[in-house]
């Protein structure tokens, strides 16, 4: 059984950082590219993130670039997601998934599995 946790959500105060992680198990973690999303009250699910299976390529929503690292770690099967400079814009829950495809990574339905989400909220 494949699961995806995320963790690292919260309450931090604008202009703060959160680093999010996504632990998963049930799956060949190095064989499927893992990208993070988002999805705010009302809105659709955004593309956030997207890292490779290795690692060694990275993509980032304009609206987070610059503030946004997204790691991996192959034998931990992990990924995580560090934001910085948090803004109120950036508050929604935020989701990681798993993509055996290496094409139209940036939308949702390319991808596999899901976790349960984690809620960051950002106060001004």
């Amino acid at each position: 059984q494949v699961q995806l946790v995320e963790s690292g959500g919260g309450l931090v105060q604008a202009g703060g950082s959160l680093k999010l992680s996504c632990a998963t198990s049930g799956l060949t973690f190095s064989s499927y590219v893992m990208g993070w999303f988002r999805q705010a009250p009302g809105k659709e699910r955004e593309f956030v993130a997207v890292i490779s299976w290795t690692g060694s390529s990275t993509r980032f929503a304009d609206y987070v670039k610059g503030r946004a690292t997204i790691s991996r770690d192959n034998a931990k099967n992990t990924v995580y997601l560090q934001m910085n400079s948090l803004r109120p814009e950036d508050t929604a829950v935020y989701y990681c998934a798993a993509t055996s495809s290496s094409e139209e990574v940036t939308i949702p339905r390319t991808y596999d599995y899901w976790g349960q989400g984690t809620q960051v909220t950002v106060s001004s």
